[in-house]
């Protein structure tokens, strides 16, 4: 078996039994399960939830975004070999300790393979709920440029590139669209401050104004547990965001939870602490990749520059990068994960026909 055949690429072809749409994102693709489903499973695997609340499946790809484009390499490696399960561990790594130090559930509830989650439905909280420990990316840019006030905080005048931050900032943006909010775009990942989540908890769909709070508290007890175990293996937990949501457990009690991953190399930047401490930035992220397309094509305007979409989706779609692109960035997701889990990492040598026999024999979800 070559390569390209160990990269799950395409994700929403599984024939997982569902009545509804199946719903497809830059890496994930999401199966809602059938009601019957739902209820047989809630009771056979006795998973803390409503009886009645809605599952699904969810698949993580080896696709690999960035700059709102997915990209491809040569010889048919359509995707990062060992990065979706490389996310997937880390973020179930990151989950099991929120748990064992108290912090909140997530939406996961069992984990039948490497790139597969069974999920609860969850009311998703309408902001990107970033914070930054360093001044770096777009905060920088923008910090260059003169600008001093982000999200409502007030920076100071003095700072340099690449900078530990006098305190962990909370720089939330919206998630989607958000319409007929006073004083915010009507456009996607929009800055907003804390005073702009108050005055409109309900579009943000916040329960009550007191959940505000207790996000924030979410956020900076996740960081702060990210950020100590990554220190405990000299990495630097930079900046990352986390996604929320309500769900409703076995006892009618509504909770408000961790959704989506945390702690990844997608949601983060994570860099090497020996590498900063020599005045070097060694990323063990994303950003290396966009860093690396930033210096491979002549004109990197056009993929930071959102008026050029049009072109930037031609670039990604008519540019096969080097197998040994790929390969760097699947050396760098898959050393990160092993070095936070300190376990190996199962790679998957035939992804889709696993994951299928697992649905299927182990879970009844398969015809």
């Amino acid at each position: 078996m070559n390569l390209a055949d160990k990269v799950l690429a395409v994700n929403d072809d599984l024939p997982i039994r569902t009545h509804d749409p199946i719903h497809s994102g830059k890496v994930r693709s999401v199966y809602w399960l059938t009601e019957s489903d739902s209820r047989r499973l809630i009771k056979e695997r006795g998973y803390d939830v409503a009886a009645d609340a809605p599952l699904a499946i969810m698949v993580i790809s080896d696709r690999i975004s960035a700059f709102d484009c997915i990209w491809h390499g040569e010889g048919g490696m359509n995707g990062v070999p060992g990065k979706g399960a490389a996310l997937n561990a880390i973020s179930n790594h990151w989950f099991k300790l929120f748990r064992e130090k108290g912090l909140a559930d997530s939406h996961i509830l069992e984990i039948p393979h490497p790139l597969v989650w069974i999920v609860q439905k969850a009311e998703p909280v309408m902001i990107e709920a970033i914070c930054r420990q360093y001044i770096t990316g777009s905060m920088w840019r923008s910090y260059l440029k003169g600008e001093r006030e982000f999200c409502g905080i007030q920076l100071p005048d003095d700072l340099q590139k690449d900078q530990k931050l006098p305190e962990l900032l909370i720089t939330p943006s919206t998630k989607g669209i958000m319409t007929g909010l006073p004083g915010i775009p009507e456009a996607d990942d929009v800055n907003i401050s804390r005073a702009d989540i108050e005055n409109n908890y309900q579009a943000f769909n916040f329960r009550s104004l007191g959940d505000i709070d207790r996000y924030e508290v979410l956020l900076k007890e996740g960081f702060d547990v990210i950020s100590n175990a990554l220190a405990s293996i000299d990495q630097i937990f930079v900046d990352t965001k986390f996604e929320f949501g309500y769900v409703t457990d076995s006892h009618g009690q509504r909770k408000l939870i961790y959704m989506d991953e945390v702690g990844t190399p997608d949601s983060s930047r994570i860099w090497d602490g020996p590498s900063y401490r020599n005045g070097e930035v060694v990323e063990n992220s994303k950003e290396s990749f966009r860093q690396l397309l930033l210096n491979h094509f002549p004109d990197p305007d056009i993929l930071l520059n959102k008026d050029r979409m049009d072109e930037r989706k031609a670039l990604a779609q008519h540019n096969a990068l080097p197998e040994s692109v790929l390969m760097e960035v699947s050396k760098t997701y898959v050393s990160i994960a092993e070095r936070i889990t300190g376990e190996t990492l199962h790679l998957p040598e035939n992804p889709k026909a696993e994951i299928i026999q697992i649905l299927r024999d182990e879970y009844a979800l398969i015809d």
